[in-house]
């Protein structure tokens, strides 16, 4: 069976199950417990187990042959009861079931779930690539429902895998996420070492499975979902799952790593207001004091890059999605902007079209830089910019973003060397959009901005390039709630000024 054959079988039962009043999310959630539940069952039997002397992480008494020997409502209590004791066990078990809950209206329909879809197929045999793709289809379409808000985690897979592709991980390497979502960008990285790398030893493969990625996630929910994902592209196992249910901005933990990926939480400021090196300390009670930050601000994403630096081992790699108002902000964002350019290398600016997020309103960039050690002049030497805004127009479902939309970024960025990078934009070729700014420039700057754009927008002058009608209507309203966004920011620094 492929991934898309399993996708449609799953997901055409999730309608099913809506006449009953569950939602995608809802349904998502519960395929995660049972799923759990099922592989850990074939992975305690033969050929998984050959000796017998793996136990089962699950309880016998709340094991998936426990759901297959009921049915009817002795079926239903007893699911319940299994959700509610296995959320009250430490470590895995807890992140998986952590304040589960029963979401069934029916006890016949629970009953088909088990034993016509889940039961009906092997999911340990099943290849990564299908089962791991299977659940990915699942959590697209989720996030596809824009009331259910699950798009917020959920970030375009052809920008997660071009992202890897410049970044490059290696085997012996960490990756961390610290707002990790759904895992995308954990199970891309490993997905890129496989494909690179096919002749991995033993070691090195444990090491894959087992200590090379971590991510951090806030929301419970999506961290089980998260740690469900990461489980079916063959990172992590039942006893061990490398997502940590936290808020990452809280404190340094420590750990240090040789790649970052991240897209962190767009649009809200943070909870509590983080005081930095500056002194700086906030109006709002919970003050958490972080000596390896440069500013104080209550700007989650500002938060976000300097907590990304300190996550960094020296020489780490970092490539991060970040709105617009990070470029050029001020107070704050200028310090960060400014300690950022000498103390990182920042080579790379990625600028997003709008129309790629199911948050509405984000115009993003990625800003890709390296962390260096302590030095008298400024690391950043030269920026790269490459325009993928101007000009373009994507929407979600009639011009979706492919990964073919990238190759020509990801060819110039240079993976293998980006220190034998050309520029394309030149006198003769105006509209090349990829060309360097050196560090001068960019200090020179009002703010140190680097809100940077050169390219003749074409729609101005002709209007005979203006894009369909459906376009020009979402990118109206994409402006309009990015700029009530900032005037929510304002709004709330004025509140807290009072």
């Amino acid at each position: 069976m492929n991934a898309s054959t399993l996708v449609q079988k799953l997901w055409n039962y999730c309608n099913v199950l809506r006449d009953d009043g569950m939602s995608y999310g809802d349904y998502v959630e519960q395929l995660t417990y049972l799923l759990f539940l099922k592989m850990a069952d074939e992975r305690a039997q033969p050929p998984f187990n050959l000796d017998g002397r793996q136990a089962s992480i699950i309880p016998a008494a709340w094991a998936w042959p426990s759901l297959l020997a009921r049915d009817g409502d002795e079926l239903f209590d007893h699911y319940r009861h299994a959700l509610e004791a296995l959320g009250q066990q430490k470590g895995t078990l807890g992140l998986i079931f952590g304040k589960a809950q029963n979401k069934f209206q029916d006890p016949a329909k629970l009953r088909r779930l088990v034993v016509d879809l889940i039961d009906a197929e092997n999911w340990t045999a099943l290849g990564v690539d299908v089962k791991g793709d299977a659940y990915e289809g699942l959590l697209e379409k989720n996030a596809q429902d824009t009331k259910s808000g699950a798009g917020q985690y959920f970030t375009p897979r052809p920008l997660i895998q071009a992202m890897v592709d410049c970044i490059a991980p290696k085997p012996a390497e960490k990756v961390c996420d610290p707002a990790c979502g759904t895992g995308g960008f954990l199970f891309t990285a490993f997905n890129h070492i496989v494909t690179h790398h096919p002749n991995l030893t033993r070691e090195q493969k444990r090491f894959q499975k087992e200590q090379a990625y971590t991510g951090y996630e806030l929301v419970q929910a999506t961290a089980r979902v998260c740690a469900m994902n990461l489980l079916l592209h063959g990172i992590g196992s039942e006893k061990h799952v490398p997502v940590k249910v936290m808020d990452a901005l809280t404190a340094d933990p420590g750990e240090r790593y040789e790649v970052v990926l991240a897209n962190p939480p767009f649009g809200k400021k943070s909870s509590t207001q983080i005081e930095g090196a500056d002194g700086r300390r906030g109006t709002e009670k919970d003050v958490i004091e972080r000596d390896d930050f440069w500013a104080t601000t209550s700007n989650k994403q500002l938060n976000f890059v300097q907590h990304i630096k300190t996550l960094l081992a020296t020489h780490g790699r970092a490539a991060v999605v970040l709105p617009d108002n990070v470029l050029f902000e001020g107070g704050a964002g200028e310090t960060i902007r400014r300690k950022l350019l000498h103390e990182c290398e920042l080579h790379t600016l990625l600028r997003l079209p709008t129309g790629l997020f199911y948050a509405q309103g984000v115009k993003a960039n990625v800003l890709f830089f390296d962390k260096k050690p302590a030095s008298e002049t400024p690391w950043t030497k030269r920026l790269w910019i490459y325009d993928l805004r101007t000009n373009k127009h994507f929407t979600l479902k009639i011009n979706p973003l492919r990964r073919e939309d990238l190759d020509e970024f990801v060819r110039l960025y240079q993976p293998a060397n980006r220190h034998e990078r050309t520029p394309t934009w030149n006198a003769e070729n105006p509209q090349g959009r990829w060309r360097a700014y050196d560090h001068a420039e960019l200090v020179a700057r009002d703010k140190a901005s680097l809100d940077i754009f050169w390219l003749r927008d074409e729609t101005l002058a002709d209007s005979d390039k203006l894009p369909p009608p459906e376009v020009i209507a979402q990118e109206i309203v994409d402006d309009l709630e990015a700029a009530l966004e900032q005037f929510r920011l304002i709004a709330g620094d004025l509140a807290a000024q009072a």
